[in-house]
């Protein structure tokens, strides 16, 4: 690869984290108008990346691209959050399994400072930084089981997950899984991984569960429409 083809890569995927960061600490709300010519001002960047960037984001299902309109961050279906929640469970569980306690061991020391973190989020009560805090949790779990594809579907999926709390979720203080997080970490430290397993899907279940996917206005058909 050129120089010149290292540099565009670098500059897309510069844009592709900045707007995935806003859709996941949710300054961004689903259904928003991604206008390019904002993204090329706010950002100072080159309209040609700022589309490839917006493509991709496509392709991952974070943003829909729709002809005459544009592109808008994604606003998932409860069908979609159901099936993103069941794939979540499988990735978490995948990464707890490549997790052993001489691993946590050696990430000893971010994994404190992850748990820092939480709390002094919790205790400014900005939910933004909550619910960054908490994100990065999942994704720090992901760097320390040491797989990459496993860490990439995961960073999409907290991505997508952002957008369905945001549409659907019916609890406003997300702080209270600071303590599910501990126990996670607990019984990896101690080498339980069934534990860890255990405690990881009842963390995904609370989560599932504080989403209102039941009352999700479907739109009608044409046919039922004009019955």
């Amino acid at each position: 690869m050129n120089k010149v083809s290292s540099s565009k890569q670098q500059e897309v995927q510069r844009i592709v984290e900045t707007i995935s960061n806003a859709i996941s600490q949710r300054r961004l709300k689903p259904g928003t108008r991604l206008i390019e010519a904002q993204i090329v001002d706010v950002l100072a960047a080159n309209r040609n990346h700022v589309q490839s960037a917006l493509q991709r984001l496509a392709m991952q299902h974070i943003v829909t691209i729709e002809p005459h309109r544009g592109a808008m961050v994604a606003k998932p279906e409860a069908r979609e959050a159901r099936e993103i929640f069941t794939a979540r469970r499988a990735v978490e569980s995948a990464i707890i399994a490549g997790i052993t306690a001489d691993t946590m061991q050696r990430y000893r020391h971010e994994l404190e400072a992850q748990r820092q973190a939480e709390k002094a989020a919790i205790a400014s009560d900005n939910r933004l930084e909550i619910v960054r805090q908490l994100t990065q949790f999942h994704l720090l779990l992901a760097k320390i089981s040491n797989n990459r594809v496993l860490m990439e579907i995961l960073t999409n999926l907290t991505v997508r997950s952002s957008l369905i709390v945001a549409l659907y979720q019916r609890n406003e203080n997300p702080s209270c899984h600071c303590d599910q997080h501990d126990s996670i970490i607990c019984a990896l430290q101690a080498g339980d991984g069934d534990l860890a397993q255990q405690l990881m899907s009842h963390h995904m279940d609370v989560l599932e569960q504080e989403l209102d996917l039941h009352d999700v206005e479907e739109t009608p058909s044409l046919r039922d429409v004009f019955a």
